[in-house]
């Protein structure tokens, strides 16, 4: 393979995170605007196995992140970011996350994966019933609404189809009813499949 072949010549025939010379692989970073080396890695087979299965982190195999952190190649960078955000429950990780800069680019890649989200920060779009509700979806009204400024009521068992969820607020979604495009609070929709 060429790529690994570029890779090895990069690295110099070492893992580019943890500098382990054996059972080295060539690894893709999910998430990537583009591919080939630019969006590759060569690992060994440690640092691997911890980055594709979470919750198996070894915490003291990646203080390897202070050194490879600081390299000049984006797809390092981005992987040492994600595995800090990974680990930034501990004191050492959070420091260095602190002292890492990511030009605008690279940041937005390194979170294009979702490592880093925190789960009580996601927005979640539930209907009447705690179904959780997409971008697209059609839904069925559950009681008759009174639109405001429109002067019409939005009648109990209307279709809403191809809704958008309101980024920021989980008890919204909008869509079209009668021609107009209206604001509706989840609790008042009910998912259809």
């Amino acid at each position: 393979m060429a790529l690994e072949k570029d890779l090895h010549k990069r690295s110099g025939s070492k893992c580019e995170l943890c500098g382990d010379s054996n059972d080295l692989k060539a690894y893709e970073l999910p998430s990537s605007p583009f591919g080939g080396i630019d969006a590759s890695v060569l690992l060994c087979n440690t640092c691997s196995n911890q980055i594709e299965n979470p919750g198996n982190e070894d915490a003291n195999h990646w203080r390897c992140l202070n050194d490879s952190m600081w390299s000049e190649v984006s797809a390092i960078q981005v992987l040492s970011w994600r595995m800090l955000t990974r680990l930034r429950s501990q004191a050492w990780p959070a420091d260095l996350l602190e002292m890492l800069y990511l030009d605008d680019d690279t940041l937005a890649w390194a979170k294009a994966s979702g490592e880093g989200d925190d789960e009580e920060d996601k927005v979640i779009h539930k209907d009447s019933n705690g179904a959780v509700l997409s971008n697209g979806d059609s839904v069925v009204l559950i009681k008759d609404l009174n639109v405001k400024g429109a002067n019409f009521i939005a009648k109990r068992g209307t279709a809403v189809r191809n809704i958008s969820l309101v980024f920021d607020n989980a008890e919204q979604i909008e869509g079209k009813v009668s021609g107009q495009h209206i604001v509706i609070l989840t609790q008042f929709v009910k998912k259809t499949s």
